[in-house]
């Protein structure tokens, strides 16, 4: 055999990768015995002698030979170094099996089954939700509290740290959620995790067993689906109207729910606020029949006008509400930081499940956005973003009643970060999403939110528009782009 040939197809397939001459040596041989290039029984070359034919160092090859040795590929005898018989490898089964075949076996059912949107964070952003206005968070008061938390972060602090969160951040939250939300809560029934995804993750696995029926809001939050779907559980669509979450009494008496989820202060997609009566209802029902509320807070802080309702979990005492929320929408997504408030009774059962199946880490993150709060600058970033969303909210439905009145209807809600419109068109908002990513916006179609997506077309025929990544001064010329879109579309589907 030719070793240097064979090393330097090795090092052309590396792609410019540079190894050392020993592990240079190593992977070739490695990949050999495994392509069955050298058979099994094949006795290598002395390391002597292999040394004076590629002419490196004697200590290259017994580097390279000691390792296939520990790894099983070879075995050293006074005959020399033989290959060994390696499962799988080339030329060491029969003809039929010669060559390891691609896995047939593939995800589950259940993660098969999620509903998918897809998704790439490379992706344009006019227009996409979610999204805050990332050039406006105050990066450089960020960096000083991260600094500040890096010294004064212990040794004995970087190990997994505490299951449930950082114990700082768990009382900030606890004082401000209790202000700014009328939660009901002690640090104690604060638990960190990585954001609203995992919470919902949590809830699904802590709060229902495989089978148990959970209510979402239809059209409601993919996310929620994914993780309910993810844990086996058997979902409920409850129709949402311009007061919130409309479940009638068949619902609570054919198909009682194990969990609801609700996003009440601001309804995602659609952005209605869930009424008081019914938050009451809600309430009193799932207590009558044993049923957990996961009340989802995304981006009740953003709200233009007026305060917002109270959270339903602070409406009265020992409600059954997991309240959940997010550093994602006011802060930034890359943070990945929420939480999750349980009732007083379960927070010593939830503290010890997260012993077990979760592990906390990024400290120094945690006891930033502790200081962060607690010095006001997170009260301060939030007032000033909800002037800059209302401006922005303001340029872009201007924009649309200047370019697109005929074309779609606006909806009313005011808070947030997204507006809903109403297609008026004669087209599938569906066809629409798709026609604008072609031309670099990212809409985002009504209908795609609904359980049935296909089936509900025409009563959410319509789309989400982000704006908070959208300045003022370009709302103009970006609606204009979409109206053209809408119109070209509209146009060709009269001539077909």
């Amino acid at each position: 055999m030719d070793y240097g040939l064979l090393m330097s197809n090795v090092e052309r397939a590396l792609g410019g990768r540079k190894l050392t001459q020993q592990d240079l040596l190593y992977e070739s041989l490695r990949r050999a015995i495994l392509d069955g290039d050298i058979h099994h029984g094949s006795r290598l070359l002395a390391s002597r002698a292999l040394a004076e034919q590629l002419g490196i160092a004697r200590n290259s090859v017994l580097y390279a030979y000691e390792r296939l040795t520990e790894e099983g590929f070879i075995t050293a005898s006074r005959h020399g170094s033989i290959v060994n018989m390696v499962s799988g490898a080339g030329g060491a089964t029969s003809s039929s099996t010669s060559r390891l075949r691609e896995p047939g076996n593939s995800l589950s059912r259940r993660a098969t089954d999620l509903p998918r949107e897809r998704s790439n964070p490379d992706e344009p952003t006019p227009f996409r939700p979610g999204v805050p206005a990332l050039d406006e968070f105050p990066l450089g008061q960020w960096r000083a509290s991260m600094e500040r938390a890096w010294r004064a972060v212990e040794p004995n602090e970087l190990g997994y740290g505490n299951n449930s969160g950082h114990p700082a951040l768990r009382r900030s939250i606890a004082e401000y959620v209790r202000v700014s939300r009328g939660v009901r809560c002690s640090a104690e029934q604060v638990f960190i995790t990585a954001g609203t995804q995992a919470s919902l993750d949590l809830c699904a696995c802590m709060l229902a067993d495989p089978g148990d029926s959970v209510w979402v809001e239809d059209p409601g939050y993919h996310g929620a689906k994914a993780a309910f779907l993810a844990a086996g559980l058997r979902l409920v669509p409850i129709p949402v109207d311009a007061a919130g979450m409309a479940p009638t009494p068949a619902h609570w008496q054919e198909t009682p729910p194990h969990l609801m989820y609700i996003t009440p202060s601001h309804q995602y997609p659609l952005g209605s606020v869930l009424s008081l009566e019914r938050r009451w209802s809600i309430i009193e029902n799932a207590m009558a029949r044993g049923a957990w509320i996961i009340e989802d807070d995304y981006d009740s802080e953003l709200r233009h006008s007026g305060p917002p309702l109270p959270s339903i979990q602070g409406l009265a005492e020992h409600t059954p509400v997991i309240y959940l929320g997010t550093f994602s929408k006011t802060m930034f997504p890359a943070l990945r930081m929420g939480f999750m408030i349980v009732p007083a009774h379960l927070a010593a059962q939830v503290d010890a499940t997260l012993s077990e199946i979760a592990r906390q880490g990024r400290v120094a993150e945690q006891i930033a956005l502790a200081d962060f709060i607690e010095s006001g600058k997170y009260a301060r970033h939030l007032r000033r973003m909800r002037r800059l969303y209302q401006q922005r909210r303001g340029a872009l439905v201007e924009a649309i009643e200047r370019h697109m009145g005929d074309l779609v209807t606006i909806s009313s809600d005011s808070g947030g970060m997204h507006l809903t419109v109403r297609l008026d068109a004669p087209l599938r908002d569906q066809d629409v999403s798709a026609a604008t990513r072609e031309h670099g916006l990212y809409i985002s179609a009504l209908s795609a939110f609904c359980h049935h997506p296909a089936r509900d077309t025409a009563r959410y025929n319509g789309f989400m528009l982000g704006y908070a990544g959208i300045k003022p001064q370009d709302a103009d010329a970006l609606v204009a782009r979409l109206a053209t879109i809408v119109r070209d579309l509209a146009s060709r589907a009269c001539r077909s």
